[in-house]
């Protein structure tokens, strides 16, 4: 198996893939901790991800399994940190690419499957509700797609969907083709929502069971497409929602929106423990309503408190990837379905901002 997996890295080499051209096939090889072989036939390969960003990795493990998947054989690739990380560090947990079955914190039953056409998986939460976690989503997601990207916008909040209307798709209703949802589309980005089946006057009133169910149909009983990336939206909480997401889907990374005040902060830590938990990459903090600023004069008022964000950042050993002040533009911009990312403005940076992040550290 050894021999194969040399092989394969050398094949890698030779297509010139991006991640590997920093370093030897050698020294790569050199990265292989074990291989082991599986009663199933499967084997599971471990590699130091030491001095590997998280696109590195991603190359790696698909190359492997493309090239190893010609020859018959199933591998899981997993990436093992040798030294630890210091409190300066961005953390770079390894991709969530683990056997199809295993077992988990809170009971959960892994059971991962990729949704055709999706490269990247990046879940939006915040633990609480009204810190504006859907109106990051809908701007990081827009502003993804003025960058160049194909992008996708799940709308995972069943009991109440706000996606469309902030991307002004009130009232439309998707397509069926083949026992399959087409996404409708606005400002570049695909999306679907519960919003789009229901009555927007009509409550959702369902137990847990429903919830993951519907939350699988909207993952695999839609036509994606290719994208590059699928920003997951999701409910506050931490609850049936997200737990079936992490059950069900690869999620390469996660973001924390909260605001300044410390009750925010209470549910922020509650989110991030949750997927540390559950071994998701956390890319950082986003701090919306950082401060009010005045549409009539301009003067900023940091109505819920300061560095808030930024203490939570230091605690848990990550970082605040933007602020995002309270303005009455943002606010109009989700109510007309005009996101400010659709701009390019002052208002439009910070998730500008993230959306480079986004493409910078998650491939």
């Amino acid at each position: 198996m050894q021999a194969m997996v040399k092989a394969a890295l050398i094949t890698l080499r030779e297509q010139k893939e991006a991640g590997l051209s920093g370093e030897s096939v050698e020294a790569t090889l050199a990265r292989i901790l074990g291989v082991e072989a599986r009663g199933d036939g499967s084997w599971h390969i471990q590699i130091a991800s030491d001095g590997l960003n998280l696109a590195a990795k991603a190359t790696i493990e698909r190359g492997l399994k493309a090239v190893l998947g010609k020859d018959g054989a199933q591998a899981s690739v997993h990436f093992k940190r040798l030294q630890p990380l210091s409190p300066s560090q961005q953390p770079q947990a390894p991709l969530p690419t683990a056997p199809a079955q295993r077992s988990a914190p809170f009971g959960l039953s892994i059971d991962r499957r990729a949704i055709p056409g999706v490269t990247t998986i990046l879940a939006v939460a915040s633990g609480k509700g009204g810190v504006g976690k859907s109106t990051v989503s809908v701007n990081l997601a827009v502003a993804l797609a003025a960058a160049g990207a194909k992008v996708g916008l799940l709308d995972a909040d069943i009991y109440g969907p706000s996606v469309p209307l902030m991307l002004g798709l009130s009232g439309q209703q998707p397509i069926v083709e083949q026992d399959k949802l087409r996404p409708l589309t606005a400002h570049g980005v695909k999306t679907i929502s519960f919003g789009f089946l229901t009555n927007t006057e009509q409550p959702v009133i369902w137990r847990g069971p429903l919830l993951g169910k519907a939350f699988k149909q909207l993952c695999y009983d839609v036509e994606w497409g290719e994208l590059d990336y699928l920003v997951i939206d999701l409910p506050p909480g931490t609850g049936d929602i997200q737990l079936t997401m992490i059950e069900t889907l690869p999620v390469h990374a996660a973001l924390i929106v909260t605001t300044p005040q410390d009750i925010a902060l209470l549910d922020a830590h509650k989110a991030l423990t949750m997927f540390e938990r559950l071994e998701v990459p956390v890319l950082g903090l986003v701090e919306n309503m950082s401060q009010f600023i005045c549409p009539c004069c301009g003067h900023a008022e940091a109505i819920f408190g300061t560095g808030g964000a930024g203490r939570m950042a230091a605690q848990r050993h990550t970082q605040v990837l933007v602020q995002v002040p309270l303005t009455a533009a943002v606010r109009h911009g989700g109510d007309a379905g005009l996101p400010v990312a659709c701009g390019d403005g002052v208002l439009a940076s910070p998730f500008h901002q993230l959306a480079a992040h986004v493409k910078a550290h998650v491939q």
